[in-house]
């Protein structure tokens, strides 16, 4: 793997870990964090640049989905909240 994609990989690989850190759910936050290990283990050996061009979009992907679970968290804990208030 070149240099620059092994720093492409490990930036994103603290970045799903940083961002998953992020769930309030105990459950969510280890689960998540668990499968991002997994999947990063499983994946080290790969050599091949196509494939593992392919793994960095398919966690690209994953961040994203990721990133909107916790913006979707967001707007239902403010309404939860004001509707307590009333």
């Amino acid at each position: 793997m070149a240099a620059s994609s092994r720093a492409q990989v490990l930036d994103l690989y603290r970045v799903m870990l940083r961002e998953s850190g992020k769930f309030t759910s105990y459950n969510y936050r280890t689960y998540a964090i668990r499968r991002i290990r997994e999947a990063f283990r499983e994946n080290k050996n790969v050599k091949d640049s196509a494939q593992i061009q392919m793994l960095v979009n398919k966690a690209k992907r994953n961040l994203e989905i990721i990133r909107r679970q916790l913006n979707m968290k967001i707007p239902c804990q403010i309404g939860f909240a004001s509707n307590v208030s009333m």
